[in-house]
Formats: structure tokens, sequence, C-alpha cells
């Protein structure tokens, strides 16, 4: 389902000019955030020597004790989920005109 957003200005350019580069800078700021946190996930994957998606198999499988670490990585994961679900919501904003 698509939603559609009316918004009015004396100044319709500006407005747009002004939700495109917030919008731009929020995207910006977004893949800096998965950057980081793939980085996080990478450094727990080679200390561990176990992918981020047989981690979560193994620890929702009680294979795995809990750690500091452990919780680290399953939160980083989550972050990293939901980054990407933002990205792609910020992504797919349109001008309609």
């Amino acid at each position: 389902m698509m939603a559609e957003l009316k918004l009015s200005s004396k100044y319709p350019d500006s407005l747009r000019q002004i939700i495109q580069s917030a919008l731009s800078e929020r995207l910006h700021s977004i893949e800096s955030g998965i950057k980081r946190t793939e980085e996080r996930l990478q450094a727990f994957e080679n200390k561990y020597q176990l992918s981020t998606e047989e981690f979560i198999i193994r620890f929702n499988n009680e294979e795995l004790p809990h750690s500091f670490d452990f919780d680290e990585w399953i939160g980083e994961s989550r972050m990293l989920a939901h980054l990407q679900e933002t990205q792609e919501a910020v992504e797919e904003v349109k001008f309609v005109n």
C-alpha cells in the first residue's frame, strides 16, 4: 500500500529542497550506521569463526552459552536489520509532483 503525504507552502520549491536535503542527510547517516554495524558483525564473525546467520541459529537452539559478546552480537544483528528497513523506507520516498 502506498501512502501519500500532501504539504502546502508559500514556497513549494524551497520546501521540496529542504525535504530532499533532509532525506539525503538521513540516508547518508543510515548508510554510515550500516557500515559501522557490518564492521562490528564482521569482527564477531572473525573472532568466533561463525557467520552471523549460523551464530543466531546456534544461539537460538541453545548450543551456545550466554555471554556479553553474544548479547552484543545479537544486538548488532538486530540493529543491522532495523537500519536496512529504515534505509529501504527512506529510499522509497518519491515526490509525486
